[in-house]
């Protein structure tokens, strides 16, 4: 692949796309390993990072479009609302 080609992934967000579905078969891959093997992260405990994480990287692939900044915006609202999920089931006595 050459660079060219490289940089439109980038440009029109498929780069970004791409990595989304990962995060989504991942996520379908630790919750059925925790459903029917009993081991790995609790899905409970894995949306809110995993919102954190996706808030981040739509906000990255609004960026990248040049999408308005409200996009931008409640994107990164989005990540700030999962950060503060996943610190706040952590940090429970």
């Amino acid at each position: 692949m050459n660079v060219a080609a490289l940089a439109s992934l980038f440009a029109d967000g498929r780069a970004v796309d791409g990595i989304l579905v990962l995060v989504g078969i991942e996520a379908l891959a630790l919750t059925l390993l925790h459903r029917v093997c009993g081991r790995g992260i609790a899905p409970a405990d894995l949306l809110p990072n995993l919102v954190a994480g996706t808030g981040l990287l739509l906000a990255l692939r609004a960026a990248l479009v040049d999408a308005p900044w409200p996009w931008i915006a409640a994107s990164l609202s989005l990540g700030l609302a999962g950060h503060l999920a996943d610190l706040a089931r952590r940090c429970r006595p």
